[in-house]
């Protein structure tokens, strides 16, 4: 058996190795045309900040690594240029010559994986101006930060590269500009859970610009970028506008495309055609939660499917069950994840959900050094079923993520996160978990133990005559900064005092990070008052508030 693989990196190397453990005598040849056959392409922007310093730890494996652990022909600077399917052969362009010739195949896996979104007003081959996608494009951009020096950047673009370029450049003492089309960055949080990261990349220097999108570049004499509010000059730029499927190849041979014009597969990574097969970011699948069609461009799920391909090419049965999203990222001292759906997603995807927003420690508080996370996390009103979760602080937020995620795939009810056995010890956890308190907040809102009220209810509430804003902080707390319109009144006065609350009045409170909130609506409930859990807490609101939208 011939088996051809058109691109490497994650999808095309996995399957590639696998196929060699299945099936020793199967001929594989492996085609790149970038000059690196496998890469850390996640560790990219590290590089130009310094963060990895050997630009080898970047390149997983060379042709020669490659063909002497697992015999596998690896052709570096070759680009496939079209596929014969009734003849199934594949039509290579030797990149350094210029020579073409024909290889045919028994099975054939594209790997193409996705490529910069770039738009007409931003390509210019001035070398000012950078992507950041291949290991070639990281050793422009790096030897120009360190060759040139420049005082400043802009980056187009609040994605995964763009906040990892935007920390990366500011960590070598460039002063950025981040320019961001919509009202917050990273587009799988929702808006109050990013406002964490804007506050955090301000904090670092980053100069950022919400709400204004890119129109283009002047790039005569000093180097400017143009927004729909004005120039920003700037020694030099990074358009970070996303990726799209590099599917120019599977389209001209006519195989069935979908969202976004990637590639579509079934479960066994077959294409339209039975002996073409697809992985990584260039092919559509099925998300996990919501069942939609859809585009996930994440090394993870790139890997698992160059796996199962690998597996059907040589005749094992395996299935690819879709992708979650499940993601982390750093920005400067904080760790952002996301697993699942965001609000967003899911009134897109027409669900009934509640949520819990609650800000705990990511160890015992008596320990030193622990530090506050704020987890949210979405379920489905009336099956429970978790839907997903997005987490913003320090350390431990990628374990409490990897958490939800498995519960996720494993169908648990979002009650059942109360009952997990989790590891304590006062430097990794509370005898409580962080997931934990989220199980049983969801519990007692499914058994109407508590209601709940939302940062987005405020300015309607603050106009009702038949409401009452109740913070139940210490005055030393309230004094140093609390919500409009919320009067004062310490939890551990709040039983001596029900007789000053009008009873006539919905009573919406507030703590710090909604714990004593939650105990202050137990009382209030038990002595007949209407009250309302105010999630997240006034930590949680001032972040909120305080991040202009530009």
């Amino acid at each position: 058996m011939k088996v051809i693989i058109i691109g490497g990196v994650a999808g095309g190397a996995t399957a590639a190795a696998r196929i060699r453990r299945l099936d020793e005598t199967a001929e594989i040849v492996m085609l790149e045309r970038t000059g690196y056959v496998s890469y850390a392409n996640c560790g990219l922007p590290y590089y130009v900040g310094g963060a990895i310093g050997d630009e080898d730890a970047l390149t997983l494996q060379t042709p020669q690594s490659f063909y002497a652990r697992y015999r596998v022909e690896v052709r570096v600077g070759h680009e496939a240029v079209s596929i014969d399917r009734a003849q199934k052969r594949v039509r290579v362009r030797d990149l350094a010559s210029g020579r073409e010739y024909e290889e045919e195949y028994d099975k054939l896996l594209l790997s193409p994986g996705a490529k910069p979104v770039v738009p007409a007003a931003a390509q210019t081959e001035d070398l000012r101006v950078f992507t950041l996608r291949t290991v070639e494009d990281t050793l422009a951009l790096h030897d120009f930060v360190v060759g040139k020096r420049p005082k400043t950047a802009v980056v187009v673009g609040g994605g995964f590269i763009g906040l990892e370029t935007a920390e990366n450049l500011a960590e070598r003492g460039v002063r950025v500009t981040l320019l961001q089309r919509g009202d917050h960055v990273l587009a799988p949080l929702d808006r109050d859970m990013a406002c964490f990261l804007h506050a955090e990349l301000r904090r670092n220097g980053v100069d950022l610009r919400l709400n204004t999108p890119f129109e283009g570049l002047r790039t005569e004499g000093r180097l400017a970028v143009r927004t729909a509010k004005g120039e920003i000059e700037t020694d030099m730029a990074v358009i970070a506008l996303g990726v799209a499927p590099d599917t120019a190849l599977a389209q001209a041979a006519g195989l069935t495309l979908g969202v976004k014009g990637s590639i579509v597969t079934d479960a066994r990574m077959r294409t339209s055609d039975p002996d073409i097969y697809a992985a990584g970011d260039a092919v559509e699948v099925r998300h996990f939660v919501t069942g939609e069609r859809t585009l996930i461009s994440l090394a993870g799920p790139a890997n698992k499917q160059g796996r199962i391909a690998a597996d059907n090419i040589c005749g094992i049965a395996s299935e690819y069950n879709g992708s979650q999203g499940s993601s982390v990222i750093k920005v400067f001292s904080l760790t952002a994840a996301n697993t699942g759906v965001n609000e967003k997603t899911a009134r897109a995807a027409g669900l009934s959900y509640e949520k819990v927003i609650l800000s705990p420690a990511n160890h015992a508080t008596y320990y030193p050094r622990a530090q506050i996370m704020t987890m949210k996390v979405l379920f489905e009103r009336d099956t429970l079923r978790i839907l997903g979760a997005q987490i913003v602080g320090g350390a431990g937020v990628d374990k409490r993520i990897d958490v939800l995620a498995a519960a996720i795939r494993a169908g648990m009810r979002a009650d059942d996160l109360k009952d997990l056995d989790l590891a304590y010890a006062p430097p990794y956890s509370s005898a409580k978990d962080p997931v934990n308190m989220a199980g049983y907040m969801i519990e007692n809102i499914a058994a109407g133990r508590v209601k709940q009220c939302f940062f987005e209810d405020l300015p309607a509430l603050r106009k009702r005559e038949d409401v009452l804003l109740l913070d139940t902080r210490t005055r030393g707390e309230y004094a140093r900064g609390h919500a409009e319109g919320f009067v004062n009144l310490p939890l551990d006065e709040l039983r001596e005092r029900l007789s000053e609350l009008d009873r006539g009045k919905k009573i919406y409170v507030m703590c710090q990070s909604g714990l004593r909130s939650y105990l202050a609506c137990r009382i209030l409930a038990q002595n007949a008052f209407d009250c309302y859990n105010f999630a997240g807490g006034y930590r949680y609101y001032a972040m909120c508030c305080a991040q202009p939208e530009n």
